[in-house]
């Protein structure tokens, strides 16, 4: 499905700017997340993917920047959020509806910051300085309640898609100059509702979730590679 025929279910609110690619909830949703801003597991109202300065380093961190901004735009509740230097002109979005549930995943792309997994690392402690934050941003979405350990195995998929995808496109780490897995600084987000039918236990490759999970991200990062690698 193309983007412009992205029709959104009624309890999800969206909406774009050149700052950032945001998301509402107009029921309780659960988020499992690497983000910055309320990572781990959460009961969430928004999703935020905000555009920062490329290696922005200053005193304030992250979620506070994030908090702030959240607060700026009027949005009330729990929000979990990513950064990206990528432009939001990256963004794009697959979905795809099953049994009368919609799954969707919304994705940014930045590729300078490119690295493969066990690529040596710049910052030789661990508490880094400073981040490049031209990342690969993924949020996947969906209408189905999951189990924690569904929503974890989505992310596995979602990942492994990701990786998939940039292998197809042949981007190469700017450090080991191997085939890419990611870039340094890359976040993901699932959100689903905490109530409701039906109930996702599994999301592996053996069963059609797992594979829907994985077409709609390869589809989504191939289309946002492309726009980036033409932009730039």
């Amino acid at each position: 499905m193309s983007d412009n025929a992205i029709t959104f279910p009624p309890q999800i609110g969206f909406d774009q700017t050149e700052r950032h690619v945001h998301l509402a909830f107009g029921m309780p949703f659960n988020a499992l997340s690497c983000a910055v801003l309320n990572g781990g597991f959460q009961a969430v109202d928004h999703i935020v993917n905000l555009k920062v300065p490329k290696e922005a380093c200053t005193d304030e961190k992250p979620a506070m920047t994030l908090n702030r901004y959240c607060l700026q735009q009027g949005w009330q509740g729990m929000a979990a959020g990513m950064m990206t230097a990528a432009s939001m002109k990256s963004l794009r979005i697959r979905q795809r509806r099953i049994e009368g549930v919609d799954v969707m995943a919304l994705v940014t792309t930045g590729l300078s910051n490119a690295r493969r997994a066990g690529d040596p690392a710049e910052w030789r402690t661990l508490q880094p300085v400073c981040l490049d934050h031209d990342t690969i941003n993924i949020i996947l979405i969906s209408t189905a309640r999951f189990t924690p350990s569904a929503m974890v195995e989505a992310i596995m998929i979602a990942t492994e898609a990701k990786a998939a995808a940039l292998q197809n496109a042949t981007i190469k780490s700017a450090v080991s100059r191997a085939i890419a897995t990611g870039t340094g600084t890359d976040a993901i987000i699932m959100a689903c509702p905490k109530e409701g039918k039906p109930r996702i236990e599994f999301c592996g490759k053996h069963v059609l979730m797992g594979e829907v999970i994985g077409q709609l991200v390869i589809e989504a990062v191939t289309d946002s590679i492309r726009w980036e690698l033409t932009a730039t």
